[in-house]
């Protein structure tokens, strides 16, 4: 599993290539026509995206994972709750530090889920508990199609942001539904669809490289950039970082204080800690319409990078001082 986790100093080959689609949407952004015609092939593609999270994503596993329940919560409380206060208090931050869409983005980014692959590969990587980081990420995923928009209506109104009857049934359309529908028909599909996860994963990352060429491309007919400094960004680099310490320090010595033994301690830790640039990037699409979405999902794609380089270090130290299993028997 550790050669799922991108070792530190390296960048995420998948990271780079979202870099790569966001210059080319700075050189060749798409305009009229073509933006309409990308931007419906992207809302396709997400509905693809979320049919495979759900035909992938195991009900019955799940169900009998919720007996450590007390887990589970704290890992959910992490996500839902704790993220979004420390999203709130960034408010401080505006206009001195961040811009009202720079802030929009950091709080956005503490509204979503936590990662499903990453987390449960960091969590094999430090010899935690798998069984509990498969059920909490993947309850994690599935409600924050629901969650987050929810957060989003309640912190984000008085932020300029409208949350509309539209809204509300794009969503369900565009990402629940299908959610829904892989679910219903993993019985059939599940298999196959876990049997070809390689090929599989050009849909996942195609999905979202579309979304964001179309947010970026809306952004360079918007001018983003000229709102954004190169101070702003060294600023909301700064801001990623001080977040990650925050929570991976609450969630690691705060799970000790709770009474949780190692493997539960690092389960909680990247299930806790991590969140999902696959749910946030194609969700912000159908949240934010009339909003500079570029520069709303970019602290996401900061965090994203950093919190993969920053826990894949963790992840390897706690593995050197991971408890040694008792023999059977």
């Amino acid at each position: 599993m550790l050669s799922k986790i991108p070792v530190l100093g390296r960048m995420d080959p998948f990271l780079l290539a979202i870099l790569l689609t966001v210059g080319f949407a700075a050189l060749v952004p798409a305009d009229g026509i073509a933006l309409d015609t990308v931007s419906w092939a992207a809302k396709i593609a997400i509905g693809l995206l979320f049919f495979l999270y759900g035909a992938r994503l195991s009900t019955q596993e799940a169900v009998e994972g919720l007996k450590h329940w007390r887990l589970h919560l704290t890992i959910l409380a992490t996500t839902f709750v704790v993220f979004p206060l420390l999203g709130l208090a960034a408010k401080v931050l505006v206009p001195s530090v961040l811009t009202d869409p720079l802030y929009l983005g950091v709080l956005y980014l503490c509204l979503l889920p936590s990662t499903v692959q990453s987390a449960i590969a960091l969590v094999s990587v430090a010899r935690g508990n798998i069984p509990g980081a498969v059920v909490s990420a993947s309850a994690s995923s599935m409600l924050g199609i629901v969650v987050t928009p929810l957060l989003v209506a309640l912190t984000m109104s008085t932020q300029g942001v409208t949350f509309s009857g539209s809204a509300v049934l794009d969503i369900v359309l565009m990402l629940l539904v299908p959610f829904l529908a892989g679910q219903v028909l993993r019985r059939w599909i599940g298999g196959w669809v876990k049997e070809h996860g390689k090929p599989l994963k050009l849909v996942d990352r195609g999905s979202i490289l579309l979304v964001v060429y179309v947010a970026f491309s809306r952004g360079m007919n918007e001018g983003i950039w000229s709102m954004l400094s190169p101070g702003r960004l060294v600023a909301l680099v700064g801001v990623c970082a001080v977040l990650l310490a925050i929570v991976l320090a609450l969630t690691w010595y705060g799970s000790g204080k709770l009474g949780f033994g190692y493997e539960d301690r690092a389960a909680i830790l990247f299930c806790g800690s991590t969140k999902s640039l696959a749910t946030g990037l194609p969700m912000a699409t159908v949240l934010f319409p009339g909003q500079p979405i570029g520069l709303i999902v970019l602290p996401l794609m900061l965090f994203h990078q950093m919190q993969l380089l920053v826990c894949a270090a963790i992840a390897a130290k706690l593995a050197k001082q991971a408890p040694v299993p008792a023999p059977v028997g």
